[in-house]
């Protein structure tokens, strides 16, 4: 079987190494050049549609897990939108499209901001650029392909994604009023996650259109910062709310763990432990 990693990051870095032990014939796609062991490496932009129609022949699996290169409205709208169109515009003319496409996502998607609970029939009304960039894209390639899953990650942490643990370093906590819902997913189960459902497709299993990969837990972030520091042994003081933070919502995963996912860090305690 043929796998096509295009945005070959993070978390296609992790992916890669388990699909290889299992005949997995993989090739990876990024803009800088790169080797990575038992991966064919291809330097190209996701949006050149002419590579996209050499690479896509006859490829079982694409997976796309694309990084923009800065936090602006343009680069997430080249990195999202303008490769969904050419990924789809692709997809489109082969013979035989992909008999799974995954296609990593955001719960940025969702504007909630009161604390409820959201799942994959929630509303996407995303207040912020990000999000609303990511949803288009997902429009893009549910349009195109019929056999694309959407994978809504929420927060990514993980070594190298360590921002809660430097700001309790610097002694911060989060105020515990009004509480700061948050959701989070080790980079390992995101990994996981996308090999679970890939196969669970190759296995002809119908796959959803959508799943929210997110762990166990969501948590007032007070209470997180409040366990790292006794964890670390720091003393913290309470900060005033992140004035730009918009998201408030609670993720369940619920559709997830019905598939026979079995998360390897179900909450953060298990996640951040193994981090410090």
């Amino acid at each position: 079987m043929k796998a096509l990693l295009l945005g070959f990051g993070d978390l296609a870095q992790r992916l890669a190494p388990r699909l290889c032990p299992q005949g997995w014939q993989v090739t990876g796609v990024r803009r800088s050049a790169a080797t990575f062991a038992g991966v064919t490496m291809v330097r190209g932009d996701c949006r050149d549609g002419a590579l996209l129609d050499r690479l896509l022949v006859g490829q079982d699996l694409v997976v796309v897990s694309l990084t923009p290169g800065a936090f602006t409205e343009q680069a997430y709208r080249e990195t999202y939108v303008e490769s969904a169109q050419a990924i789809a515009d692709a997809v489109g003319r082969q013979v035989a499209a992909p008999r799974c496409l995954l296609w990593v996502s955001s719960t940025s998607v969702y504007g909630q901001s009161d604390g409820a609970w959201v799942d994959e029939s929630s509303p996407a009304q995303p207040s912020g650029f990000s999000g609303r960039c990511l949803l288009a894209a997902e429009d893009l390639l549910r349009q195109a392909s019929p056999t694309s899953t959407i994978v809504r990650f929420s927060g990514i942490y993980g070594p190298g994604r360590s921002r809660l643990i430097e700001q309790v370093q610097r002694g911060q906590c989060a105020a515990s009023e009004p509480p700061q819902w948050t959701n989070r997913i080790h980079r390992d189960d995101c990994a996981a996650v996308l090999h679970h459902l890939a196969s669970l497709a190759m296995s002809g299993t119908a796959l959803a259109p959508c799943y929210i990969g997110s762990d166990c837990e969501p948590v007032p972030l007070h209470l997180v910062h409040q366990w790292l520091a006794q964890k670390l042994g720091v003393t913290v003081s309470p900060v005033a709310p992140d004035a730009t933070m918009r998201s408030n919502r609670r993720c369940s995963n619920k559709l997830l763990l019905a598939s026979g996912y079995e998360f390897i860090y179900p909450t953060f305690r298990e996640g951040y432990g193994g981090m410090i």
